[in-house]
């Protein structure tokens, strides 16, 4: 764990130690980044109370103090980025008080599941003056792993259980919250956690034991078989060798399609969908986004003004719509429907890496403008892969836009837990006839994909004429 790196200087009265509190061990994890710092000079902290929060890519961790006493100096602040061994703090140490915590294993890799779990004594020895034994409880068999198979195999392509998407995934814990789950033989992939950001804690440990020792704690469910049918009891995916029929090249694929794909494949097969489609005249609105463009030519150049997209537009009519039909603002969670009286739009980002989708947060408190100038912080961010978690969290609808690219329609995936999801294809100039004769007017097609459980058939047909009627006259959204 932390380590005491060179001397330790004496204060003057020689009553007490200055020590250096360093970065364990964080399985080989380099320039981590600060997401918070959990003490300020002055404090006084206790062994294995956290000083710092990391966050990596996989997990978010804290370094401990690994002596008690008083924080003295603090050599780091929010946004540096630590290894294995940086400094971050110097701790007095009253002499002959606290000793050095013992060093526990990595942050990172999860606690074995070879040991036993021992029962937590709620009543301690000397208050009862009787011995206590731990009670063993037998741990479920482990499920093995699947072998990596060669290709064509039979793999299904996309498999829905977590651990198949995030192997190396970690539970929220204190280093001492890990090493005592590992003395009680406790996997912490099993415990929920209850305290702040779902961390886990002792207690949430000692619970788990007691609800295991009670016949309360289920084994994990098994791994999907190799040729199963992605945990949904379907025909097993088909064998096929395909270098049988010609030239082949194997490409893995990256981090994000691993994880989004999971999440579609999810939200596809547990959410009723329904696609409604219809068409929105956009022919003044293009004139609008065209004029101010031009009104704003100069500062756009210089980057003081984001260029306005008609996404932008998409955006402030959909949360008027939003308004107008609140079950579209709405998650279902178990048998209740959460209605939202917040407006965060996701909109999807097509990056080099995959499709991510950042969340512009209080866009019924934004104008077009502001909006604008947002989407394309975000978009950049996306595009550089530098989006926080909390940046892309909270999104209440979700709009796709191909316009860019091309097609007339699509089915959009509803990104759960939200209830619909609208989709944007290419506007087109089409003859449109006005009762006397057939005028040009540029149409964009909308694809508005919905939880059928939550929206019916009415209600979708309802909500997309009237963001038509939105996008075809904005002043719409003002009433």
């Amino acid at each position: 764990m932390c380590q005491q790196y060179g001397p330790n200087p004496k204060t003057e009265t020689g009553m007490a130690d200055l020590k250096e509190a360093r970065v364990p061990d964080i399985g080989g994890h380099d320039d981590v980044p600060i997401i918070e710092v959990l003490v300020k000079v002055g404090d006084t902290v206790a062994v294995d109370q956290g000083l710092v929060t990391l966050e990596s890519d996989k997990a978010t961790m804290e370094v401990p103090s690994p002596f008690a006493g008083v924080v003295r100096e603090l050599k780091v602040k929010l946004g540096d980025n630590l290894s294995e061994g940086a400094l971050v703090a110097i701790i007095e140490v009253a002499a002959g008080v606290a000793a050095e915590a013992p060093a526990p294993a990595s942050v990172l890799p999860p606690p074995p599941a070879a040991q036993p779990i021992a029962a937590v004594a709620t009543t301690s020895a000397s208050e009862t003056g009787a011995k206590v034994e731990p009670v063993v409880v037998a741990p479920p068999a482990p499920v093995p792993a699947p072998a990596a198979a060669p290709m064509g195999a039979g793999l299904p392509p996309v498999r829905f259980e977590a651990d198949a998407v995030l192997p190396d995934k970690v539970p929220y814990a204190s280093p001492a919250v890990r090493l005592f789950a590992r003395e009680l033989g406790v996997d912490l992939m099993q415990v929920t956690g209850s305290e702040r950001g779902g961390r886990i804690g002792k207690l949430d440990v000692q619970n788990f034991v007691k609800s295991a020792l009670a016949g309360g704690v289920s084994a994990a469910p098994a791994a999907v078989s190799a040729g199963g049918g992605g945990g949904l009891n379907l025909i097993p995916w088909p064998k096929v060798d395909f270098a049988k029929f010609g030239a082949i090249e194997s490409k893995p694929l990256s981090r994000i399609q691993k994880i989004s794909g999971a999440n579609l494949a999810r939200n596809w097969a547990m959410i009723p969908h329904v696609t409604q489609f219809d068409d929105a005249d956009i022919t003044d609105l293009e004139d609008l986004r065209v004029a101010l463009n031009n009104e704003n030519a100069k500062a756009i150049a210089a980057g003081k003004a984001g260029k306005v997209t008609m996404l932008a537009f998409m955006i402030k009519a959909s949360v008027a719509a939003l308004k107008k039909y609140p079950n579209f603002n709405a998650s279902l969670d178990g048998d209740n429907l959460v209605l939202k009286q917040y407006y965060n739009i996701g909109f999807a980002a097509d990056t080099p890496n995959g499709l991510v989708v950042p969340v512009l947060r209080d866009a019924d408190k934004k104008g077009v403008m502001q909006i604008a100038a947002e989407m394309g912080e975000l978009a950049a961010a996306a595009r550089d892969g530098k989006l926080k978690p909390e940046q892309m969290q909270g999104g209440c609808f979700t709009i796709s836009s191909l316009g860019g690219i091309g097609g007339t329609a699509f089915t959009p995936i509803i990104n759960a837990p939200e209830v619909a999801i609208l989709g944007v294809s290419k506007s087109e100039t089409k003859p449109v006839w006005d009762g006397k004769a057939f005028q040009p007017r540029l149409i964009v097609p909308l694809s508005l994909s919905y939880d059928h459980r939550v929206i019916d058939g009415a209600a979708a047909a309802r909500f997309t004429a009237y963001l038509a009627q939105l996008l075809a006259d904005m002043r719409r959204a003002m009433l």
